[in-house]
């Protein structure tokens, strides 16, 4: 994930927040977990995030997109790797 792209999940997830219309999957396609933050690099949810999706009601899963929102704003998505791989 880049900047660009962590602004437009950003913005995405905020929107979805605030829409009275059924909450939508983070999902991107992308499926694939960053080893130093944990999130999924291309929706940032938590692999129980991800699990449990379909079992949670539409307030859980506004929740989730909160905490997406706060994750691309914060750039938690960037943790630093102590090896020196900033691709991580």
């Amino acid at each position: 994930m880049n900047l660009d792209a962590a602004q437009t999940l950003a913005e995405r997830a905020a929107a979805v927040q605030q829409s009275a219309d059924a909450t939508p999957s983070p999902c991107t396609s992308v499926c694939r977990m960053d080893r130093l933050s944990g999130l999924c690099e291309g929706c940032l949810r938590t692999i129980a995030e991800i699990a449990g999706w379909s079992r949670m009601d539409d307030d859980g899963r506004r929740g989730v997109w909160h905490a997406i929102e706060w994750r691309a704003r914060a750039g938690i998505w960037r943790a630093p790797d102590p090896a020196g791989d900033n691709d991580a």
